[in-house]
């Protein structure tokens, strides 16, 4: 094939000008499952979420029938992400759909090898138990100077890039009610 200067601009700027069209969503919508008729993506709940790999925070929408993942796709209104996905967050529904899934707390006892399964309200009570317990011992009324500084060196947090604003908001509130003096973040390390 003889391919002239003309013909490799032509051809470029075709090839161009259609990766320019792909990419502007005009290839077709993400429901087109619900309009040919799939039952499970036309009745299911949709919801926004964001995704829990990295801490950029790429919107998600997830879309739920009878308690299952039936869909999950980028949301094209989030401002991160644009509706796009990188490939573990496409993976994402293997995450809920997973049979080796934990569903119920499970605990070690020290210097055991056993794990035994235990109900919510003995997890919840035990790390309220356990946060005191270590609340009380690391704590600081006054420090060598006489000085009220009401800090507790005993606990760090580090925060996670699945938090939204609001929720990253009442946990930095309940920390530093709690005397918190390391808290951490996921996107700051």
């Amino acid at each position: 094939m003889n391919v002239t200067r003309r013909d490799f601009l032509k051809i470029s700027g075709v090839t161009v000008s259609g990766a320019a069209l792909g990419g502007l969503g005009l290839h077709g919508t993400s429901m087109a499952g619900a309009k040919s008729g799939n039952m499970a993506i036309k009745y299911s709940k949709e919801s926004t979420t964001i995704c829990p790999y990295c801490a950029v925070g790429c919107g998600l929408i997830v879309q739920a029938h009878a308690g299952k993942v039936v869909n999950l796709e980028g949301d094209p209104d989030h401002p991160i992400n644009e509706g796009t996905l990188c490939s573990k967050a496409h993976a994402l529904r293997s995450v809920s759909e997973n049979p080796w899934r934990i569903t119920k707390p499970l605990y070690r006892a020290p210097k055991s090898s056993e794990w035994k399964e235990v109900s919510w309200d003995w997890v919840y009570s035990e790390i309220a138990k356990r946060i005191k317990k270590s609340r009380d011992a690391g704590f600081t009324k006054v420090n060598s100077s006489n000085q009220v500084v009401n800090r507790n060196d005993g606990i760090a947090s580090v925060g996670s890039a699945a938090l939204d604003n609001e929720e990253c908001y009442i946990l930095q509130k309940w920390l530093r009610a709690l005397g918190l003096v390391y808290i951490e973040h996921q996107a700051r390390i």
